[in-house]
Parts: C-alpha cells; sequence; structure tokens
C-alpha cells in the first residue's frame, strides 16, 4: 500500500495549531510568534514533511534565488542595475527573479515585494526609491528574509547600498560657480524620488554655500520630453540663466534639445549638466557634462552585500562613490546673459519649430 502524502493538516495536528498558522508560517507572515513558528518547524522536521520547495527551504535548505523589485526596465538605470545583478548573482550560482511595478504607490510597492516572497526567494534588493517609514514597514513583511535597498536616505536604518546622494550635485554646482555661473536653473527629478529630492536639496544647500539661489525650479519626470518641457517652459518665464542643472541624463537630452532648436549655443551661451554618465552621455551634441553613477557596480555590490546577509552578517549600509565626468556642455559663463528680448525671439524660434515637427 502506497504511503499517504503528509499533508499541511498533518503538520498543524502535529503542533496544536490552525491549518491557517501553519500556512501563515509557510508564507513568513510577520504575525507569528517565535514559539509558535518553532513548533511548526519542529511539527515538518517530525512528519518528513518535503513535498516541495516550500518545505525544503523550511528544512533549512536555501532556494538559491534572489528577488529584485526595481521600476520598469525600460529606463536605463534599472536595466542596467538588473543586469549585474544577473550577473553577480550567476556568478554565485544564484538565480534571480525580477518584480517591476508601474507606479510608486506604496500598495504597487507590497506587492511587488509580495510576489517575490512568494517564489520563496533567499534574499530580495529593493531597487525604489522609499522613504524610511515605508522601507521599515516593507521589511516587517517578512523579518526573516534578508532585504537590501537601493534608493533610501542615508538615515534609513534598513540594510542599504546607495550612491553618495548628495556629493554629485556638490560637485556640479562647485564646477559652475567656479566658471562664473551665478544664473542657475534646476530641473530635477519627480518629487516621489528619494534620489531627486536629496540630489536637489543639495544643489539648494551648495548654492546656499555660495551665497546664491537657483533662478527656477522646475520637476521633470525623468524622461527627455520633461526636461524639453521644462526649458520651454524656463524660457517662457524670461527669466536670465546661463547654466542649467539636470537631475539625470535623459532629461538633459532633451534640454540640450530645447536649447538648440531655440538657438543658443551649448556651451557658449548656455551650460548644462546632467547626472548618472549613461553610456550613450558621451555621444550628445555636444558630449555631456554629468556625474557618474556606476549602475554595474551597484548591482555587483548589492548582490555581494546581501549574499553576506544571508549567510549571518547583521550589518549593511554602503555608500557608492559619485564623480564629475566633465565633457563638452560647460564652459565658463557668458558675460551677458541672454536678455528678455532675445529669450522672447528663441522661444518664437522654437514654437514656430515645434509646429513644423507636428505637421
Amino acid at each position: 500500500m502506497t504511503k499517504r502524502a503528509v499533508t499541511l493538516y498533518d503538520v498543524a495536528r502535529e503542533a496544536g495549531v490552525s491549518y491557517q498558522t501553519v500556512s501563515r508560517v509557510i508564507n513568513q507572515s510577520a504575525n507569528v510568534s517565535n514559539e509558535t513558528r518553532q513548533r511548526v518547524f519542529q511539527a515538518i522536521n517530525q512528519l518528513h514533511y518535503v513535498p516541495n520547495k516550500v518545505a525544503q527551504q523550511l528544512a533549512g535548505k536555501l532556494s538559491q534565488t534572489l528577488g529584485l523589485a526595481t521600476t520598469s526596465l525600460a529606463l536605463h538605470a534599472p536595466s542596467q542595475i538588473a543586469a549585474a545583478v544577473k550577473a553577480r548573482a550567476s556568478e554565485e550560482h544564484y538565480n534571480t527573479v525580477i518584480s517591476m511595478v508601474d507606479t510608486l504607490q506604496p500598495q504597487a510597492i507590497f506587492d511587488a515585494v509580495k510576489q517575490l516572497l512568494a517564489q520563496r526567494v533567499d534574499g530580495i534588493i529593493i531597487n525604489l526609491p522609499l522613504s524610511d517609514a515605508l522601507a521599515t514597514s516593507i521589511r516587517q513583511l517578512a523579518p526573516n528574509i534578508p532585504m537590501l535597498f537601493n534608493d533610501v536616505s542615508p538615515t534609513c536604518t534598513a540594510h542599504y547600498v546607495i550612491f553618495d546622494p548628495s556629493r554629485g550635485s556638490a560637485l556640479t554646482i562647485d564646477h559652475l560657480v567656479a566658471l562664473g555661473h551665478t544664473d542657475i536653473i534646476l530641473v530635477t527629478g519627480p518629487s516621489d524620488s528619494i534620489s531627486a529630492t536629496l540630489r536637489a536639496d543639495s544643489a539648494r544647500t551648495q548654492l546656499y554655500r555660495h551665497q546664491l539661489a537657483p533662478v527656477l525650479t522646475i520637476a521633470g519626470d525623468w524622461s527627455a520630453k520633461s526636461g524639453f518641457d521644462a526649458i520651454t517652459f524656463a524660457m517662457m518665464q524670461k527669466k536670465r540663466f546661463t547654466a542649467v542643472v539636470v537631475a539625470n541624463d535623459q532629461m538633459a537630452l532633451g534640454a540640450l534639445r530645447a536649447l538648440t532648436e531655440a538657438g543658443f549655443s551649448v556651451p557658449d551661451e548656455i551650460s548644462v549638466t546632467g547626472y548618472d554618465d549613461t553610456s550613450d552621455s558621451a555621444f550628445f551634441t555636444p558630449p555631456l557634462t554629468t556625474v557618474q553613477q556606476n549602475f554595474s557596480q551597484l548591482g555587483q555590490v548589492s548582490v555581494e552585500q546581501l549574499l553576506r546577509l544571508i549567510s549571518g552578517a547583521t550589518d549593511c549600509q554602503h555608500v557608492l562613490p559619485v564623480s564629475l565626468i566633465e565633457r563638452d556642455t560647460v564652459a565658463s559663463a557668458h558675460a551677458t546673459p541672454p536678455s528678455a528680448k532675445q529669450l522672447a525671439r528663441q522661444l518664437k524660434k522654437l514654437a514656430l519649430q515645434l509646429e513644423h515637427y507636428s505637421q
């Protein structure tokens, strides 16, 4: 006679708990006491309940799988980080499963992490912009599964590998001021991005140290179009400016296009800086001065540190350096910044060209 397979009901009966409690333990819910969790583990071992990968993990074996929660891989930075994570994990004989979010609403982020937990990953890298409080809440979804964050502030108490959030903007402002720029526009990232907020705060702080303030601060959404729209809006305000500090390279690409189509010479009349040093930025026209963040390094170090945590390490708060890459979009400040009349003429020219393209 074939021996009957052990079920979750058998485990529940042996542990003296409900079927739902066994399910919560298997699903790594935080709403189970350590004492109850241990009783369930003991029952699983005593009954040799090993029907699948879940039970193998509960018996002490790892799945050799890492999870990555990220934004759309259509964006340059997330795709580079994901590629580096997969490559480095593979070198360590780990698989990688990815869960992407279309929105940065907390519920969507929770759902993405839960999807990874449902696949019994050994640890999770979360490359999403999170407040300290939200990172803490996500961590509580599965206290026994190591989680490492890539886009939180240095004040966060969770494990993280991040880029220095203030150094890049400070380097950029110092470089422009040293070249005589005092009329500077900031094109920031979206308000729901921790990185964008920290970069903008750092830029304003550094301007203040030079006894300056931004001529305008305009928020974009990381896309080239939003950079184009930001410069168009700036010209409509008829503000004088000699430099534009942009929060990422894609928006800087749009800003360059808007300035060029309006008839401005970059960098002779207006200087532009980006942030990230994407692989394309050296091939912009002109090649873009930008802050370099090594996304491949971020992905590799994140895997290495997550594996440390899986192996029992209890600390990981790692800050990676950034550097300013000087190319051809920055020059000394023009002696006479464009006047309001010049800006109006350039804006009219840009509008005519846009009308032509739309036909």
